[in-house]
């Protein structure tokens, strides 16, 4: 296929001539002699993403686009299905951070494109590759505001919230279009991008070949980027004068895929490291250099940090604050690709701009046999205070409280994810996701996937679903009952394409915990109280699943690893203790206060 883009043909459009049933029978007679084969919009859209080899959409069908879902699926491209758009485009947004590949949401226009653009914008915000494709309603109506259906002029809307927009009006320009948008979100920092189509660009027909030379495989779309020498001595020479150096992990060294890089990177500086929750895995969690269960200590009292794939955003105090210590501290070397990223919160000592493989790459080569590991005074402090907590852990999940609590829940699910390293979590919830993350130890990369840079509610099914498609793995999603509550709708989905996928409810009847009163006196419940003894499972058996309500850590036990051997669609309504919880989690400190509640507790 050439990549040369070819003169712009003369093009036909669907006022002009009916729209072929097939490439095959799309036959234009030239001068009455000689048959000319035609194609449209349609098949340019999905031969264009094949030829750059994209072979799943994520979406839901509806006008313009519910004939370019049958044909791509015709096409030999998977098309799944959702029930709402939002849920697509979570699923396209893991996709991409799973393969390093655009993941593939396609919506209907206006209202659909809207659920959609919620995923774009988080997985512009999380750094995931990702293309919305929306019909849209023609340009000619929705500039001058005449009332077309759906009108929207969804392309501005877009632009604010993702990393390009673009829109292609012509059948021509169809190859162009794709290309930028794959180029653009792969590129340096990845992120999502907008592709808009207007109904009418799909019938359009051209010829085919001339519509076949249009296309354009993308050539090496994020290219490495490498560090300049004297950065890369810079990062180094302050990592030798170290007393106290960390390693912090972020979720874009996992989308980096330099996996035997980063572990030997860790392993010849003998340096700990800690990893952001969706780093989890790049080495186990067992590692001995791991600082997990000594968090707080060596985020406080290191005195070189270098950050790979991470910002030092909320998720890490911005870098300042009681969280890091004593101010003036502690130094800092970033790894990444955007150099604008560079003292955004902090001053950083030695910025290392390039792609995390290169950089990585580049700091290994300079680590020789003479490289002097951290002092015995750090690592021993740190391992000092692993084992104390680690011990903690291990008498908190060795009780048996009924009914269950996240601990022992998430205790037995911790045993059947160490025996299944292969498995993918997914989890979200408040103190599901807390306590999860540090009781369920990961020990391959890209396996943990959750609410990342956002920390929103509503990833879960998605995720979940992107997960098995884009791996053929084993998917267990950990859920809060209120997290689940965003996308719960979507095991039919599950059950629809027979997914390898058991769901976890955590059930604790509420928000947080179900134990809130309504003091107004009124028969409503409280704002954050759920049906008492709901029942998800039964949601799952009404689609063909298994469903399973497990009350012990036992049942859920033999639970999560029967659907692990059957590989069936499953969830399991894990019935805990109400007043297990607390309060926006460990993130309370974020839920504003009133002056009144602030007021009594200085007096107390």
């Amino acid at each position: 296929m050439s990549s040369v883009i070819a003169t712009k043909p003369a093009v036909t459009t669907a006022d002009d001539m009916l729209k072929p049933k097939s490439r095959d029978a799309s036959v234009h007679l030239v001068g009455d002699t000689q048959p000319c084969e035609l194609t449209d919009g349609f098949h340019l859209v999905i031969d264009a993403l094949k030829l750059n080899d994209i072979d799943t959409i994520f979406g839901l069908p509806g006008i313009p686009i519910t004939d370019l879902t049958r044909m791509a699926q015709a096409d030999g491209m998977r098309v799944i299905s959702f029930r709402h758009e939002q849920h697509a485009g979570n699923a396209a947004a893991a996709a991409g951070f799973l393969t390093g590949k655009p993941g593939i949401c396609l919506t209907v226009s206006a209202p659909g494109f809207l659920n959609g653009l919620t995923a774009l914008a988080n997985a512009t915000t999380n750094c995931f590759p990702m293309i919305l494709i929306s019909g849209s309603s023609e340009r000619e109506i929705v500039d001058l505001q005449q009332g077309d259906y759906e009108e929207m002029d969804q392309l501005a809307i877009a632009k604010p919230l993702c990393k390009a927009a673009y829109r292609v009006l012509h059948a021509q320009d169809i190859g162009v279009g794709v290309a930028r948008a794959i180029r653009a979100a792969l590129s340096g920092r990845p992120g999502g991008v907008y592709l808009d189509l207007p109904a009418k660009l799909f019938a359009q027909t051209m010829d085919a070949a001339a519509g076949k030379a249009s296309l354009i495989k993308v050539v090496d779309p994020a290219p490495r980027q490498l560090p300049a020498p004297d950065s890369v001595q810079r990062a180094l020479n302050l990592l030798k004068g170290a007393k106290r150096p960390l390693i912090l992990l972020g979720k874009g060294a996992a989308y980096a895929q330099a996996d035997a890089d980063i572990r030997a990177l860790v392993e010849k500086t003998g340096i700990p490291y800690l990893p952001m929750s969706m780093a989890k895995g790049l080495l186990p969690d067992n590692h001995s250099q791991s600082a997990s269960a000594a968090r707080s200590y060596v985020l406080a009292e290191a005195d070189v940090v270098m950050l790979v794939g991470a910002r030092l955003n909320w998720l890490l105090s911005h870098g300042k604050g009681k969280t890091w210590g004593e101010p003036n501290t502690k130094q800092f070397i970033q790894i990444d690709i955007a150099p604008t990223e560079i003292d955004s919160n902090v001053a950083i000592a030695a910025p290392l701009i390039g792609d995390i493989g290169s950089c990585v790459a580049a700091l290994l080569a300079g680590i020789d046999s003479n490289w002097v590991k951290p002092p015995a005074e750090w690592t021993g402090a740190i391992a000092d205070r692993k084992d104390k907590n680690l011990s903690k852990m291990a008498a908190t999940l060795a009780l048996n409280p009924s009914p269950m609590n996240f601990h022992s829940a998430l205790g037995a699910i911790r045993e059947v994810v160490k025996a299944r390293p292969d498995a993918i979590v997914v989890n979200e919830g408040a103190n599901t996701l807390d306590f999860a993350r540090s009781i369920v130890d990961m020990y391959e990369p890209r396996k943990r996937l959750d609410v990342g840079t956002w920390g929103i509610m509503g990833i879960g099914m998605g995720f979940a679903v992107a997960a098995a498609v884009t791996t053929g793995k084993p998917v267990i999603a950990i859920e809060g009952d209120s997290a689940f509550g965003f996308s719960g709708m979507e095991v039919e989905t599950i059950c629809r394409y027979d997914l390898p996928i058991c769901v976890v409810v955590f059930n604790n009847n509420g928000v947080y915990r179900g134990t809130d009163i309504n003091t107004s006196g009124s028969a409503d419940v409280a704002p954050t109280v759920f049906v008492k003894g709901a029942r998800y499972d039964k949601m799952m058996e009404a689609f063909g699943g298994i469903g399973v309500n497990a009350t012990t850590p036992a049942e859920l036990t033999k639970a999560l690893n029967a659907a692990l051997a059957t590989a069936k669609p499953t969830l399991i309504n894990a019935v805990i203790d109400e007043t297990a919880g607390t309060e926006s989690g460990r993130i309370t400190m974020l839920n504003p206060q009133t002056a009144a509640k602030k007021k009594l507790a200085s007096s107390t």
